[in-house]
C-alpha cells in the first residue's frame, strides 16, 4: 500500500481510485472524532461522508507543509463546528449506546469508563472549542503541535487553553461527585479521582 502522501499525489494527478486507501485509513478515526464532537452516531455517520466529499473536492488545495492528518482533522473540526452552529447547539452529551444482549468488548469497556456520568456532565459544560481540545488531546492522542495546526492557534495558546480546560473538567467532575476512577490521560498527564 502506498503512503498517504503518495496516494494524495496520485489523486491530484487524476488517479481517483487512490482516494479509497485514504478513506480506509482515516474513516474510523474521523467517525469516532465526529461522534465525540456531535454526540450522535447518525449525525457522525453523515458528517464522515460529507467530510470525505469535502476532502476529495478540496484535495487540490492540500500542501504537504502540514501533515495530511492535521489537514483532514481541520476539515472535520470545521464541518462539525458548522453543524453545531446550524443546530444552534453549543454542547451535546456524548453517549455510547450499548445494544441489549451483547457483551462488552475491551474497547467498549474502556469507552464506557471514559464516558462516566461525571465526565459526560463535564463535557456538556465545555465550549465547543474546549471539547474539541479535549477530544483531540485525550481521546485522539494528538500532540500539541498538531492540535495547534488544526485549530489555527499558536502552540503556547493551545497549551494554556488545555491546562485551563483540564482544571475546569476536574472541577466539574468533582462537582458531579466523580468518586469513581476517572482518568484523563495524555503523554504527560494522569488525573485520578
Amino acid at each position: 500500500m502506498d503512503s498517504i502522501e503518495e496516494c494524495v499525489r496520485r489523486v491530484k494527478a487524476g488517479e481517483v481510485d487512490c482516494f479509497e486507501p485514504i478513506v480506509e485509513t482515516y474513516k474510523k478515526q474521523i467517525y469516532i472524532y465526529c461522534c465525540r464532537m456531535l454526540g450522535c452516531k447518525q449525525d457522525a455517520q453523515d458528517a464522515v461522508q460529507d467530510i470525505f466529499i469535502k476532502t476529495f473536492t478540496k484535495l487540490h488545495t492540500y500542501e504537504a507543509k502540514v501533515s495530511f492528518s492535521s489537514w483532514l482533522y481541520k476539515i472535520a473540526y470545521h464541518h462539525c463546528l458548522n453543524l453545531l452552529r446550524k443546530r444552534q447547539v453549543r454542547m451535546r452529551v456524548n453517549r455510547l449506546i450499548k445494544p441489549a444482549g451483547y457483551a462488552d468488548s475491551v474497547e467498549q469497556t474502556l469507552e464506557r469508563r471514559w464516558f462516566s456520568e461525571p465526565l459526560e456532565y463535564a463535557m456538556t459544560k465545555l465550549s465547543v472549542e474546549e471539547r474539541n481540545l479535549l477530544v483531540l488531546r485525550v481521546f485522539e492522542d494528538k500532540p500539541f503541535t498538531e492540535i495547534a495546526q488544526i485549530l489555527d492557534k499558536n502552540l503556547s495558546a493551545v497549551k494554556k487553553k488545555y491546562a485551563r480546560m483540564k482544571q475546569k473538567v476536574i472541577k466539574l467532575i468533582q462537582e458531579k461527585g466523580g468518586t469513581e476512577l476517572c482518568e484523563i490521560r495524555d503523554n504527560r498527564t494522569k488525573i485520578e479521582f
